[in-house]
Parts: C-alpha cells; sequence; structure tokens
C-alpha cells in the first residue's frame, strides 16, 4: 500500500540524501511501518539544512521534491500563484498512484492539495492533519481560516485530525495526539527522575525557534522576576533564529545575562540532557496546536508551564501536570513557579503524573491511533510492524 503525504516541511538535499524538520521526519520515518512505500511531497530548498533537520532512515521513504515559495512580502505571494501549477500537476500525478493521501495543513501546499481532494474521489482512504490551533481566540491568517472552514466540511471526504477537543466538532473531524517520543526516551526519563531534586540551582528551560511569538523573551523576563528569590535560577534557551540578537540584548538588559545560556540548535540525541536537568520547561508562546516539546519535557520529569492556547490547557488540566497560563501574564509564571518551589511534594506529584501522561506521545501509541482511524472511517486494515519499516527502539 502506498501512501501520499502532501505538506509544506522544508527539506534540504545533499548528497542525494533528503533530510527535512526533525520532528516530521521522525513522524514519518515511524508512520512507514504501517505502508509499503511512503511518497512525502514537499518544498526542497537549496543550501545546507539547518541543525534541526534529520535525514529519513525508513528505506521505504521516497521525497517528491517541489520547488518552495512563500512569504509575508506581495512579490513572495505571488510567487506562489507562479508555483501553483506545476505543485498541482505533481500532486495530480502522485495522487494517481497512491492508496492513501495525508494532507497535512495549514499550508498553501497543502491548500492546494485539499481544494483537489473535493474534485477527485481517489484514492478513497484520505486524512487530513491540521497542525495549528483549530479554534483561535484571535484572527489568524486568511488562508488558515479558509482550510479550517474546508476542513469542517465533508465534501472532501477525508478524516480530520486535529489538537484538543471542541465543542461542536464535526463527526469527521477527530481529537488526536501527536507523537514525539520513543519507548526508550521514555525508559531513560523514568529512569532519571528519581535522581531529580527541587533544589537550588533551579533550573527553567526553553525550547523553540527564536521568533516573535514564541515567548523566549517572557522567559527572559520570568527569570528576572526571580532573581530576587532565595534560591538560585537558571534558564538554558535551546535553539535559535532570528530573534537571538534580541534576546541576548534583554537579558543584559534586565540584568540576568549571567543566569542565561543561549545554546542554539541541538541535536536530538542532546536534547534530553538538557530535559533531565531542568526543573520547569518554559513555553509561554501565543500561537500553537500542540507543541511537541511539552511531551518531550514531560517524559524527563520537567513540570511544564505553557501558554493557554489551543489544545494545551485542556490536556494539562485532565493529565494534572503543570500549568497552562496566560502567554501574556509574565506575572503567572513567576507566580507558577513560586508555588511549586514552596511545594516540592506537588512539584513531584506533578513531574510523575507527567512520566504517565507522556507515554500516550510514543510512536507505538501513535501508530495505533491511525489504524484505528483508517479501521473506523474507511474499514481500511494497515500493515502494522511492516518489516520494510523503521521502528522505534
Amino acid at each position: 500500500m502506498r501512501l501520499l503525504i502532501v505538506s509544506h516541511t522544508p527539506h534540504y538535499c545533499q548528497h542525494q540524501s533528503f533530510s527535512g524538520w526533525g520532528a516530521t521526519v521522525r513522524e514519518i520515518d515511524h508512520l512507514a511501518i504501517l505502508f509499503d512505500q511512503v511518497v512525502h511531497l514537499a518544498p526542497v530548498h537549496s543550501g545546507s539544512p539547518p541543525g534541526s533537520s534529520l535525514a529519513y532512515t525508513a528505506p521505504n521513504v521516497r521525497v517528491r521534491p517541489v520547488t518552495p515559495a512563500g512569504g509575508r512580502t506581495l512579490f513572495a505571494k505571488f510567487g506562489i500563484l507562479l508555483r501553483a501549477p506545476a505543485w498541482m500537476a505533481a500532486i495530480r500525478e502522485e495522487m494517481q498512484q497512491a492508496d492513501v493521501i495525508h494532507v497535512r495543513c495549514p499550508s498553501n501546499i497543502s491548500l492546494l492539495a485539499l481544494l483537489m481532494l473535493f474534485v477527485r474521489r481517489e484514492p478513497r482512504p484520505r486524512w487530513c492533519k491540521y497542525a495549528g490551533n483549530w479554534q483561535p481566540e484571535d484572527h489568524d491568517r486568511i488562508s488558515y481560516r479558509l482550510q479550517r472552514w474546508l476542513l469542517r466540511l465533508s465534501g472532501h471526504g477525508a478524516a480530520v485530525t486535529v489538537n484538543g477537543k471542541w465543542p461542536s466538532q464535526p463527526e469527521h473531524v477527530v481529537s488526536f495526539l501527536n507523537p514525539c517520543l520513543t519507548r526508550a526516551e521514555c525508559r531513560q526519563g523514568r529512569e532519571s527522575l528519581p535522581r531529580k531534586e527541587l533544589a537550588s540551582p533551579i533550573r527553567l528551560v526553553f525550547v523553540g525557534s527564536l521568533i516573535p511569538g514564541k515567548g523566549a523573551d517572557t522567559a527572559i523576563r520570568v527569570l528576572q522576576h526571580l532573581s530576587n528569590e532565595s534560591a538560585r535560577f537558571s534558564l538554558d534557551i535551546v535553539g535559535d533564529g532570528p530573534q537571538r540578537p534580541t534576546l541576548e540584548r534583554l537579558a543584559l538588559a534586565e540584568g540576568v545575562a549571567d543566569a542565561v545560556e543561549f545554546h542554539g540548535f541541538v541535536t536530538r540525541d542532546a536534547l534530553p540532557g538538557f530535559l533531565e536537568r531542568a526543573h520547569f520547561l518554559l513555553h509561554p508562546s501565543r500561537s500553537e496546536g500542540f507543541p511537541k516539546v511539552l511531551a518531550e519535557g514531560m517524559a524527563f520529569g520537567t513540570v511544564p508551564l505553557a501558554g493557554a492556547v489551543s489544545g494545551i490547557p485542556q490536556l494539562l488540566r485532565e493529565t494534572g501536570v503543570g500549568a497552562a497560563i496566560d502567554p501574556r501574564n509574565e506575572q503567572g509564571f513567576v507566580d507558577a513557579i513560586r508555588q511549586f518551589v514552596r511545594d516540592e511534594d506537588r512539584w513531584k506529584e506533578s513531574a510523575n503524573r507527567g512520566l504517565e501522561a507522556a507515554e500516550m506521545f510514543t510512536y507505538d501509541a501513535y501508530l495505533d491511533r491511525v489504524i484505528q482511524l483508517f479501521e473506523t472511517n474507511f474499514d481500511v486494515s494497515l500493515n502494522h510492524g511492516h518489516p520494510s519499516g523503521v521502528a522505534g527502539p
């Protein structure tokens, strides 16, 4: 059985080998276990891949490259119109050979693929994933709103998976947890938690892109508010982006530069080391679907304090882990940290609950959900454990 994936995930090609955004590549490597072949149609950029990229390890994954286009400027948007015919031709060609199609929204290329689903009947098994905030409080891009409107309709014939549970959710729109953890990573987290104590220095960690809206600036100001506490606090910032120079200047201006360390992009293998050492994961982002780093932090007993957007408050409330806080409320993050520090038993309980909740985000649990999705919606049985796939340890 052949799966076609259409997404905007940036890819790079070096020495005839493709790499892409690490979180997506890991997910597709595991998803390939269920299929004989996976074709990922996605934009391929020139230049060297960033540190967040990974190469595919599943031997049955093939990348179908298309030319990238898009951006915020009027000229960049005009470029989308120029590329759209070639995108549609490539999607049509691959759809004719596919048994199953998976469209990952929101993006410009996924919008085209979604529109094509309304006019093409084959392949019948089809799955659309909306990775962003399904019901944002603030208005976002017109194209995002259009894609959510189209996905709520039933004419595309797809099962739609979203982050969180929402009122008046159509029957074909399914709440779905996305994966980010291997069994080995969960086991490593369980083994490391007994060695972790809530003692000075109390380590905060931020993991993410250094771009406006993700909240690294809030994390620095939270650290400044805690600088007069009896306990000593530190902040590791893991990730990179155009905002880094501004954030470095902010740390100096707030007088906490000595307690903040910028690590840039780190390899996937290096990330658990930061999460093992940290007591709290700060993620005051203002726009999210469900950030996988929250689950990764929970797997290592790092208590998440995250922006109350999308399905984040629902999951943290249901699992009893950490806290969801208005991302604009710096004092709310400060107060939450102080409350946990004053009650170590409460912090320990939250950390332990995080270990339990992390099991829902393993690739094994994800594959079970995918199998159920196709059996329920299309009466299609997928090949769980196909030998050509790659299984997590």
